[in-house]
This record gives structure tokens, C-alpha cells and sequence, in this order.
């Protein structure tokens, strides 16, 4: 799992959902508390995500799903918000 290859377990929390009636997209990934919506379509991908936004703060533009409110610019470095509780 992503969450323990960066050694983020105790920082972020990663949570399996049911359906979040975006199937024709493939896998969803929504992270918070921008409330960011992603498409995976391989495991790269999900690398992805985990290495440029959760951890580096900036957002992959290529794997946003279509059809949500653009998401903020200014987000902070993971190494510098508070950790998960």
C-alpha cells in the first residue's frame, strides 16, 4: 500500500469506500479536506496521486474526473499540515 511505501501510516489515513457513482471513470480516489477527485486507471497512477498531491501538495491535472469543481492551487506540502489524529 501507498500509505506505508512513503511512510505516511499515522500522517494519512487511506479508507476503501462502496461505489461512488463515478464507475465510468474506473477506481475513485478522493482526498481531503480540498475534496479532490481523481480517476486511477493503473497503479501508477495511484503513485501518482500519493507522490505529487498527498505528499507534494500539487495536483495532477491529467487524472482529475471530469465533472467536479476545479480544485485549489494552493495547497500545502504534506511534511507541512498536522498530522492525522
Amino acid at each position: 500500500m501507498e500509505v506505508d511505501r512513503l511512510g505516511l501510516k499515522g500522517i494519512v489515513r487511506a479508507n476503501k469506500a462502496g461505489c461512488l457513482d463515478h464507475c465510468e471513470y474506473g477506481p475513485s480516489i478522493v482526498i481531503y479536506p480540498e475534496g479532490v477527485w481523481y480517476w486511477a486507471g493503473t497503479e501508477a497512477d495511484i503513485t501518482e496521486i500519493m507522490e505529487k498531491h498527498v505528499v507534494a501538495g500539487r495536483i495532477v491535472d491529467r487524472l482529475l474526473m471530469p465533472g467536479h469543481r476545479p480544485p485549489p492551487r494552493d495547497l500545502a506540502p504534506l511534511r507541512a499540515q498536522a498530522p492525522v489524529v
